[in-house]
């Protein structure tokens, strides 16, 4: 486990704050908040969080498979994953700078059932979710971890991701939280752009 510790925290912490931060999937769950109220918001966290297990099973699976043949792949993926990272830096840093208004997802009243689904579709198909794998394979994964390492890296990339989702339906179904984000929308991007900066240095100075 302890062998682990340091690629599942920091495969953890970038996809966490992918989670965290503005995306397809929080606007997504703002249009459902908005639209239907705080249990069909989280229904669709639940959705995403369960779009996330097959996320994190493809990058462990797929993509650990074919890097582990491919040094020179790993080394050209990590630093586009470096990239990337950095884009999104000066990305969070222009809106600390001039946050733009929280754009909302029309959504239209659905089941229960079609909600999570939605959540789930959108979540696999979202660039930004994609790239942020990307990153985490990048900085190492777990694919050549025992079954029981994987499993839990697996199962903290959900808790991750509907634990983070699920806070968002909170906190967005709530109007007063909400205009109280949005003032704070300044010192949270600061803060995103600050962890951005450092993820993008450390895959870019992680030696293959």
């Amino acid at each position: 486990m302890m062998e682990y510790l340091p690629q599942l925290v920091l495969a953890w912490s970038i996809q966490l704050t992918g989670v965290l931060s503005p995306g397809p999937s929080v606007a997504l769950i703002l249009g459902v908040a908005t639209a239907q109220g705080r249990a069909p918001a989280l229904v669709t966290a639940l959705g995403i969080g369960c779009a996330s297990i097959i996320l994190s099973l493809a990058t462990v699976i797929g993509i650990a498979a074919i890097f582990a043949q491919m040094a020179d792949l790993m080394t050209i993926v990590r630093l586009i994953g470096a990239a990337y990272l950095a884009w999104l830096a000066c990305g969070a840093f222009r809106k600390a700078i001039n946050p733009p208004p929280l754009s909302v997802m029309a959504v239209a009243p659905q089941s229960l059932w079609r909600t999570a689904g939605t959540g789930f579709a959108l979540q696999l198909s979202n660039p930004k979710a994609i790239f942020f794998w990307l990153a985490v394979a990048s900085a190492g994964g777990v694919g050549d971890a025992p079954v029981a390492i994987i499993a839990l890296f697996v199962v903290g990339a959900f808790v991750n991701s509907f634990g983070g989702h699920g806070l968002w339906a909170l906190v967005l179904s709530a109007p007063p939280v909400r205009r109280a984000y949005t003032s704070a929308r300044r010192p949270v991007e600061a803060a995103l752009g600050t962890f951005f900066a450092f993820a993008a240095f450390r895959l870019a100075t992680t030696r293959s």
